[in-house]
């Protein structure tokens, strides 16, 4: 297929000892919304399918669309959409202060710095910043508020070029990138030489266990290459020439974690500890990934005899969030305008868009007290608090949530 890489060896090891553990079919691209119903009943499909790797014990996907058909100037996402994301990355800044001596000399430079959310919160300590991110219309967003930022895919060949003309970090920050490259060796080697002596790197990323626990599978997307455990972590940064000194789990984003790492450094205990954790329960054996795959049948058949029997009771149904896991799961299960009137965001840029795969337009939030539906499938249920403070009008009316996951359940 045109634009795809097939993937033959791991991205991180090399080895060819990749095993498959989940094959979701063939999906459309879970962020490329389209401008009218027939362009997203006719969007182009592509194989979903999760492998492990034996010896790194890496979740990756075996095929992969091409960089700029998945981040190209179209890319809808704007972080500042997210109340409690921009606040989360407040509070990650003032964590970052604490532990790094910085100054108004210092250089806070931000990968995948999307519209600015996070280094908005770093320009106000008069500390100096630099913003890389591929995707125009965010990069755009974040320039017009002041934050400089460069149109591009960072890499080993940015990094270089970064540090040759005198524009070293004394902090990276990289969040919720590191599962979209390509080759994450080469991209991490980049932050090694980007990354002053003494720096600190900072990323956060979706914890490969949460696919278990949460059965979060609607994370598993072309634009997600890789799912990362504390194990896999240690491995890619040991290959990249970086030392973890810290993996720190997170609630965020419905189980993250968090990684500090330097040039040099000795990794603490609690650490050592999470590595541990995660072999207990099985997490570097394809066993338990098969199970969760065995289980999804079962789970689609549930979510939709769910919504079923909400519309033989006469209810309304909308849906909220066109996040790329609410396009996945909408496509996975096969739901359209036939039990869904809508799927309302707040963000603008998404709305008045149709949801790849689907006949379903998003509409504005505005919609909820226009139409009153009875229930509403909560997509990005990793948001859902601040979706329900928003909402608060509507479900004091009477209105209810429904969750997917990890089972179809009243909010």
């Amino acid at each position: 297929m045109s634009g795809l890489e097939t993937l033959s060896h791991c991205r991180v090891c090399g080895s060819e000892d990749l095993e498959l553990v989940l094959d979701l079919g063939e999906q459309p691209l879970a962020d490329g919304l389209v401008a009218s119903v027939d362009e997203a009943r006719n969007a182009a499909c592509y194989p979903l399918r999760l492998a492990l790797c034996r010896p790194c014990h890496l979740l990756q996907l075996l095929e992969v669309p091409d960089p700029e058909i998945l981040f190209g100037r179209g890319f809808p996402y704007f972080s500042s959409v997210t109340a409690d994301l921009v606040r989360h990355a407040g509070e990650l800044v003032e964590d970052i202060i604490k532990r790094q001596p910085l100054s108004a000399d210092s250089l806070v430079v931000e990968l995948a710095s999307n519209d600015g959310y996070l280094l908005q919160h770093v320009r106000k300590h008069g500390i100096g910043v630099l913003g890389i991110d591929p995707a125009g219309g965010p990069a755009n967003a974040a320039r017009e508020a002041g934050i400089e930022t460069l149109e591009r895919f960072f890499d080993r060949s940015l990094g270089e070029e970064l540090a040759e003309s005198g524009r070293q970090a004394d902090v990276v920050v990289a969040n919720n990138v590191l599962a979209h490259v390509p080759d994450p060796v080469n991209f991490l080697e980049g932050v090694r030489t980007l990354l002053k002596p003494g720096g600190l790197v900072v990323m956060e990323v979706a914890w490969g266990r949460s696919l278990l626990v949460g059965r979060a599978f609607d994370t598993i997307y072309h634009e997600h290459h890789s799912y990362f455990t504390a194990n896999s972590l240690c491995e890619l940064f040991k290959r990249a020439g970086l030392a973890i000194e810290a993996i720190q789990p997170l609630r965020v984003h419905g189980g993250s974690l968090r990684i500090r790492a330097r040039h040099e450094a000795g990794m603490d205990e609690p650490t050592e500890a999470l590595i541990e954790r995660e072999h207990r329960e099985g997490l570097f054996h394809t066993v338990a990934w098969k199970t969760l795959a065995d289980s999804l049948d079962g789970l689609r058949q549930e979510l939709i005899e769910f919504l079923e029997d909400e519309k033989k009771r006469g209810q309304q149904l909308a849906a909220y969030g066109a996040a790329a896991k609410g396009a996945m799961l909408l496509n996975w299960a096969g739901l359209d305008s036939t039990p869904l009137a809508w799927v309302a965001d707040a963000n603008p840029h998404k709305q008045g868009r149709f949801i790849p795969g689907t006949d379903l337009e998003v509409v504005s939030p505005q919609r909820v007290e226009q139409d009153r539906p009875d229930r509403i499938l909560l997509l990005p249920w990793n948001w859902a608090e601040e979706i329900a403070r928003q909402q608060k009008s509507w479900t004091d009316g009477g209105g209810r949530f429904i969750v997917p996951l990890p089972e179809p359940h009243y909010l």
